[in-house]
């Protein structure tokens, strides 16, 4: 049996960044998916770098205001590995919210959440005649009765990202092992000894769960990780920087690429490991994206998708050692995969290696789920 020092399930963005993190380290590294790389959850994302703290648990903001700070670096040793280019934005999002969410109290911070979001990454409030400076093709009639905020946000092409993480991994000769679901991790005298696949079996002293909405099917633990279904589509605008930022409202976002395409989401549905597109919805998402922008019906279609993002059941990452030594979980990023990739794979790598982490894990171990394991 061919050995390696880690191996780790799963080759999304998670994976494939803590896989080369662990290469920089030294660490020879074999990935092993079901399927082909970066084609499940990270594929089907939108790519909105939100560190926003209207949109996330309060436990999860620190981690990701330090993984957006990171990204910029992240992208760059991605593209000069991988030759390829990828198509990160900083030109912002609008995101608009209720009034009575932006004055709501958070227990945790006895001050509204508004208030603490706004001292958290400075957004500005705009009134309509700075929307119709920054988005002149944004219609204001629907939202007349929200909160604009202006966020400094960057944006990501998930599928560039993906694809320059295989090609830094390769480049980095990290072996890969695709269509190759793993059935449970090997323990051998009460230590991680590898995984058994559906093909093979392949030893390491370092095994890391990244499966995503899959990692609870991997023995011996049953994490609780769950699939949660989001459709989406994509339009090619009629001109390029019709929408210059993220657009962000309670029931459609859209995203902008350099391109000229458009990505307009989501949903989220409690549909099982179902990934079909129902056309009724994805005709609603598209008919909220053209209430707020009407010169997108001159837009064209190319295609509509669903992915399965992996949640749990405190909306917060499994981050962490299990009580297997050798064994390691990342996994239930939920809505934040493709954000949380850079920090994610840092404070893993650190975890793995027996340093001391320079990031706060506590409210993600994975013993908190004991009673589920």
């Amino acid at each position: 049996m061919k050995h390696w020092d880690a191996i780790v399930i799963g080759a999304g963005i998670i994976g494939l960044a803590l896989a080369i993190e662990l290469n920089k380290r030294g660490l020879r590294v074999l990935i092993v998916d079901k399927g082909e790389p970066g084609r499940e959850a990270s594929w089907a994302a939108g790519g909105m770098l939100a560190d926003f703290l209207l949109e996330m648990p309060l436990a999860l903001h620190d981690l990701a205001a330090a993984s957006a700070r990171m990204y910029p670096e992240f992208v760059h040793e991605l593209e000069d590995e991988s030759s390829l280019k990828i198509d990160l934005r900083d030109d912002g999002a609008l995101v608009f919210v209720d009034h009575a969410v932006d004055n709501a109290i958070d227990p945790a911070l006895d001050r509204p959440i508004g208030t603490a979001a706004a001292e958290s990454i400075s957004p500005s409030a705009e009134t309509q005649q700075s929307l119709a400076h920054l988005e002149p093709n944004l219609s204001t009639s629907k939202l007349s009765t929200l909160i604009a905020l202006r966020l400094p946000e960057r944006s990501v092409d998930p599928r560039h990202l993906t694809a320059a993480a295989v090609a830094a991994a390769k480049h980095r000769e990290i072996d890969f092992s695709s269509g190759d679901q793993v059935l449970s991790v090997e323990v051998a005298d009460g230590k991680a000894a590898g995984v058994r696949t559906s093909k093979t079996r392949f030893g390491a002293g370092v095994v890391v769960n990244c499966a995503g909405a899959w990692a609870g099917q991997i023995a011996p633990y049953n994490f609780p990780t769950r699939p949660v279904k989001g459709q989406m589509l994509c339009v090619v605008m009629p001109q390029k920087e019709m929408v210059r930022h993220v657009l962000r409202t309670p029931s459609v976002y859209l995203i902008p690429r350099t391109d000229g395409r458009m990505l307009i989401g989501a949903t989220q549905e409690e549909a099982g490991f179902n990934k079909q597109t129902v056309p009724e919805t994805i005709q609603k998402l598209h008919r909220s994206a053209l209430d707020l922008v009407p010169k997108l019906a001159e837009a064209r279609i190319l295609e509509a998708w669903a992915g399965l993002r992996p949640g749990t059941p405190d909306a917060l990452p499994i981050l962490g050692a299990t009580e297997t030594p050798g064994y390691f979980v990342a996994t239930g990023h939920f809505r934040d995969g493709i954000l949380l990739a850079p920090v994610t794979a840092r404070a893993m790598a650190q975890v793995i290696a027996g340093e001391k982490s320079g990031f706060d894990l506590k409210a993600f171990r994975p013993e908190r789920f004991r009673g589920d394991l």
